[in-house]
């Protein structure tokens, strides 16, 4: 007969250890109007509009034009939307945003209407239907990302 004692003897250890994992998760955003957790919900779901479009682009899957063109049309209602959460102060964790974001507004601004302008380029370019035009259009979208990236957000914070 097999003796549960280890297990019972193990129990509370393990209950405790998930308890305090539990405790690690994220803290709740109570800042007035929750601006970091709204600015990376958008960008989240910009990033989940925006890889589908690549993997089309790159061959991984199939290139359906009409299904590229309503992603194409969703990331260019995403694109004006996470900019306005960027308030000064709004650097608390899980924010990611540099300082680089508030001391160099201007910049930021600019980084902003390159990839506002470019996603509207890839929309104009998506209503062709002709991938191979599709592609460069796609990587301007890529760049702008990468670039805005680089002087304005910071590491992972996990």
């Amino acid at each position: 007969m097999i003796s549960l004692k280890p297990y019972l003897r193990a129990a509370p250890l393990l209950i405790g250890a998930c308890l305090m994992l539990v405790g690690c998760g994220p803290k709740a955003d109570t800042h007035p109007g929750q601006p970091v957790t709204k600015r990376r919900a958008l960008l989240q779901e910009t990033l989940r509009t925006f890889e589908p479009m690549g993997i089309m682009v790159r061959g991984k899957t199939p290139y359906v034009a009409a299904k590229f063109l309503t992603l194409a049309d969703k990331l260019q209602s995403l694109s004006t939307q996470p900019w306005p959460y960027f308030l000064p102060g709004s650097t608390y964790a899980p924010s990611r945003a540099k300082p680089a974001v508030w001391q160099q507004a201007a910049q930021f601004k600019q980084a902003q209407d390159t990839y506002i302008k470019a996603v509207s380029g890839l929309v104009t370019t998506a209503k062709t239907g002709n991938l191979n035009a599709i592609r460069p259009a796609y990587m301007h979208v890529s760049d702008s990302c990468a670039a805005c990236h680089k002087t304005f957000r910071g590491p992972s914070v996990l």
